[in-house]
């Protein structure tokens, strides 16, 4: 006679000595089923968290990527306008009548700051060879040219007027990459290269502070400026040819660029004969002179960096429209800053020229994306 037993504790029917029922199996059957369904409810609802968990990452990336962005273009657009108005400053504020000893003083901050982030480890760069400096001297005469002559016209020429004459550098650009390396440009980047032109006419023309050696040197500082950028192009290939890792990052730019200038600095210091007016100014006796200056050093070599940072953080399109538009407050602080004397004829152009320059980027980068 089999008997029945009832374990109460689990619920399960037992006939006798260990048999295995259907009834049995049947409860199996349906709590092992009870179980895989709480698995797999289980399995998604962890899918569910770690797909919020891989958006919430994304979301918290893009968000410090734009924030990067953000802040290296603030940083960008604070030390390019600082540095022009410093300048200014410098020049017309204290009448300083020695360009070419306040570039060679800013150019040896950069050097000694290059210096010191390299020796410690903060930044790469190439070693100064006989082979690289001798290919790269052609480009440094014209870099320290291009200082030189835009030192000489700041003093001149107010801050809104030198940004729109700076257009025109993109003009001379425009035809020597026609000229020199075959490249064609399509009909809105030659409506942009002459709005710039009608307005930097205009702007002369109705300039109340017309000054003639100053625009004279910045007709010069233009074709050097555009003479820089088409020779640097050449010169770079050859360049990263005689480095040691056959490459030339920004900071090995900004120290060759910053050294070889020294000894060419103080030759034009003797030639122009500033050394006796260094000695007789009163100004290099006054510390906060000397602080307007290194502090002006130090925004040159900001510039270097905080461009690298901001095309880094974005890119070339939006790189060249942020300095495009970067020109419209350095233009209006200019003129309040330095009270200087407009006329509404004169305000339209320079607006007119500003406006031009945004053009311009925006041409270009439609160009660049339809090539």
């Amino acid at each position: 006679m089999v008997s029945l037993k009832f374990h109460e504790p689990n619920g399960v029917l037992d006939q006798g000595h260990q048999v295995s029922s259907p009834v049995r199996r049947d409860v199996n059957r349906s709590l092992s089923g009870v179980k895989f369904l709480e698995n797999d409810d289980l399995d998604l609802e962890d899918g569910k968290l770690e797909k919020d968990r891989n958006k919430t990452v994304r979301s918290n990336k893009a968000v410090k990527i734009q924030n990067q962005a953000l802040l290296s273009g603030l940083a960008y657009c604070l030390s390019s306008c600082s540095m022009i108005l410093v300048n200014k400053f410098v020049l017309s504020g204290y009448d300083f009548n020695a360009g070419i000893s306040l570039m060679l003083y800013q150019n040896f901050i950069s050097v000694v700051i290059v210096s010191i982030l390299s020796s410690m480890g903060l930044i790469s760069r190439e070693p100064l060879t006989w082979r690289l400096i001798k290919v790269w001297l052609p480009v440094n005469v014209i870099f320290v040219g291009m200082l030189l002559t835009s030192m000489f016209s700041l003093k001149y020429i107010n801050v809104a007027m030198v940004t729109v004459l700076k257009n025109v550098t993109n003009v001379i650009t425009a035809v020597g990459e026609m000229y020199l390396f075959k490249k064609h440009h399509d009909s809105r980047v030659w409506a942009a290269l002459f709005l710039m032109i009608v307005s930097a006419v205009s702007g002369g023309i109705t300039d109340l502070s017309f000054h003639a050696i100053g625009y004279s040197w910045q007709i010069v500082n233009c074709f050097l400026t555009a003479s820089y950028s088409l020779t640097l192009r050449r010169v770079m290939d050859t360049a990263k040819q005689v480095t040691k890792s056959g490459n030339l990052n920004e900071f090995s730019m900004v120290l060759l660029n910053n050294t070889l200038s020294l000894p060419l600095g103080i030759l034009l210091i003797f030639v122009f004969n500033e050394v006796d007016y260094l000695y007789t100014t009163p100004l290099l006796r006054r510390p906060d002179f000397w602080l307007v200056m290194t502090l002006s050093g130090f925004l040159g070599l900001a510039i270097s960096f905080t461009s690298m940072w901001f095309l880094h953080q974005t890119g070339a399109t939006t790189y060249s429209l942020v300095g495009s538009l970067n020109k419209i407050p350095l233009s209006v602080a200019g003129i309040v800053l330095f009270k200087v004397p407009t006329s509404l004829e004169n305000s339209a152009s320079i607006f007119f020229g500003l406006l031009a320059g945004v053009f311009f980027a925006r041409a270009k980068m439609r160009e660049k994306t339809q090539s």
